[in-house]
């Protein structure tokens, strides 16, 4: 199969979706790869590397798009990419289409094949492309919340955590999921006192079980007990997802009312639209903006902050599934692999994922 990979183009995007290692393992099955000059330059893996890879180094995206068939990438594409796709392409990446459904009406129009990451399953229930990211996210969060709670940063500035005899200040984390968890973990070896707050009992349950009830306080989530939670909480994270949909809208614009100035939101689920009523996306260059005098941190590609982690966290997870689709053929692929087929999201024009539909269409 002939396979495409494309420089990144979004704000401060520098992942890239094969490394040298994994074209070389592609290019040893007899797989045609071409990849855009400069596509993974910005973390090391030059030309040169993919050249001995084995892959065709092409100069532009317009090329690749041209050669390849099937396109794998990191985030969804641009407006200015959706010139080069239609419907001979297979497109294989994070699409979030629920987030942005304008972009997403744009993209279905072009007829491409669209197997999103973030919809492919395992037979525990769990996500496995997702997860990588999430993971990495929920560790960022508690970075780019402690960094935006310095004074300097328009934070109330403190230190989330104990020091000596001062109290530790609140980190509040909404959803309990794998990027909350990060989260929480993360929180926890600051020595912050950390709210964990989920609609699930039992997931509750099973985190105070690993992590016990030192400055840990666990809640089942309501519009009460958020907004009471939200009161003295310096740092928040919202990290909320649903499969294929938009994420739910848990703290409403009315709440920041009650939140102290200064005080710092992070929206992971943002790439889905956010959980955060009063969210909307801001990029690397331009990460923040203020309501209420509550700092909201809404970038739609935290973990491209660190891509080099990134990227190499990614292509373990995508490897085989790539190779699944190249050596069997898309159809086949998905036809044998029911968790790669949960990652279909569109063909020939239509929607075809049952959540993203709903999502889209209601």
């Amino acid at each position: 199969m002939k396979i495409g990979v494309p420089k990144e183009i979004k704000n401060n995007e520098f992942r890239v979706s094969l490394t040298p290692d994994s074209v070389k393992s592609l290019t040893d099955n007899s797989h045609d790869v071409f990849v855009q000059s400069g596509a993974g330059s910005s973390i090391g893996f030059d030309d040169n590397q993919y050249i001995e890879a084995g892959a065709f180094v092409v100069d532009s995206a317009e090329e690749v798009y041209k050669l390849a068939s099937l396109i794998v990438k990191v985030k969804e594409p641009m407006p200015s990419e959706l010139i080069h796709l239609n419907k001979n392409h297979t497109l294989f990446t994070y699409l979030h289409l629920a987030g942005d459904p304008k972009q997403a009406a744009k993209l279905i129009a072009t007829g491409v094949t669209g197997i999103a990451y973030e919809t492919v399953t395992s037979d525990d229930g769990a996500l496995p492309l997702l997860a990588p990211m999430s993971a990495i996210a929920g560790q960022l969060s508690i970075v780019v919340g402690s960094y935006h709670l310095l004074k300097p940063n328009g934070g109330v500035g403190t230190l989330i955590g104990a020091f000596k005899d001062v109290e530790p200040r609140i980190v509040t984390v909404i959803g309990a999921g794998v990027a909350g968890t990060e989260a929480l973990d993360q929180a926890i070896a600051s020595k912050a006192f950390v709210r964990i707050i989920d609609l699930s009992e039992k997931r509750l349950s099973e985190l105070q079980a690993i992590y016990g009830d030192h400055n840990i306080e666990y809640i089942t989530s309501s519009e009460s007990t958020i907004s009471e939670a939200l009161k003295d909480s310096d740092l928040v994270i919202g990290s909320v997802y649903v499969v294929g949909k938009q994420a739910p809208k848990i703290i409403k614009t009315e709440m920041l009312k009650s939140m102290k100035k200064g005080a710092v939101l992070v929206d992971i689920s943002i790439d889905q639209g956010g959980c955060f009523e009063s969210s909307k996306p801001t990029t690397h260059d331009n990460p923040t903006y203020s309501i209420d005098g509550v700092i909201h941190y809404c970038v739609t590609n935290m973990p491209g902050a660190v891509p080099l982690t990134a990227t190499e966290a990614l292509n373990k997870c995508t490897l085989k599934y790539v190779h699944e689709l190249a050596d069997k053929g898309v159809d086949s692929a998905l036809q044998d692999n029911k968790h790669l087929a949960n990652g279909l999201n569109m063909k020939g024009g239509n929607i075809v994922h049952p959540a993203v539909k709903e999502a889209l269409l209601s």
